[in-house]
């Protein structure tokens, strides 16, 4: 019996991401730092599927919660074998009008969240293993008003490479899948219908992706044909760039 962790999974793309792995047959820890009765939701998703689910309320910019994320997984569902970094958050400003506040934000979570469940993840997470970081295909696009979300991404895919060679002798991958535009929540927020509508013809496939289109990327990371994936971007974004 496998147990996977999700962060920031009671909404959008984490939630499709909890829900197809517990379809995979994995066991869910369903993290979130906010909007409890939204993972609660998603608990009762996953053991309508069959599989064991526990919400575990943490914050992952916070060192404390984050440990007591994996010790209260473990202590419910068993050893961890895949961690899934999901949660972060991505707010659009010029980068010379932006406040020194949101930049530490941005990072708190975007890079010091996947920096504190890397380190846990070291120690705890079982031989064989996989860790499935988010990036963004906005760092290949670098469009106006991104700047400080695409550098907290880029810093996430510098850690994945580099964890991914210190992990050496354990037989874990570590790789990153990069979002194009997606419809969710967090998406259309702020968005004009001619906006959506112009980014949803962007691609080659020319619509949004869907949260289940990720979700099954990190499928294929998560499970056994892609073992010998490591150290590796994919682009899950319809053919944007």
């Amino acid at each position: 019996m496998k147990v996977a962790v999700v962060t920031g999974a009671s909404r959008g793309i984490g939630r499709a991401v909890a829900l197809q792995l517990a379809q995979d047959g994995f066991d869910i820890g369903v993290n979130y730092a906010r909007g409890e009765s939204d993972a609660n939701r998603v608990v009762a998703e996953i053991q309508n599927l069959g599989r064991r689910a526990v919400a575990v309320q943490a914050d992952v910019a916070q060192v404390d919660d984050v440990e007591r994320l994996f010790t209260e997984i473990e202590g419910k569902l068993g050893a961890i074998d895949v961690l899934v970094n999901n949660a972060g958050i991505m707010k659009l400003q010029k980068i010379a009008e932006a406040k020194s506040e949101m930049f530490e934000e941005t990072f708190a979570v975007n890079v010091r969240g996947v920096f504190n469940t890397l380190r846990q993840a070291a120690s705890r997470l079982q031989k064989g293993g996989r860790i499935i970081n988010f990036s963004t295909t906005a760092i290949a696009l670098a469009p106006p008003l991104y700047g400080i979300y695409t550098a907290s991404k880029a810093a996430v895919e510098s850690m994945s490479y580099v964890f991914a060679k210190e992990l050496r002798g354990r037989q874990i991958t570590v790789n990153c899948v990069a979002p194009g535009p997606t419809a969710t929540d967090l998406f259309m927020q702020g968005k004009t219908k001619e906006q959506v509508d112009q980014l949803a013809k962007a691609p080659p496939l020319e619509r949004l992706g869907e949260p289940e289109d990720i979700a099954r990327a990190v499928s294929f990371l998560a499970g056994a044909q892609g073992a010998w994936v490591n150290a590796q971007v994919i682009r899950v974004n319809g053919g944007l760039i």
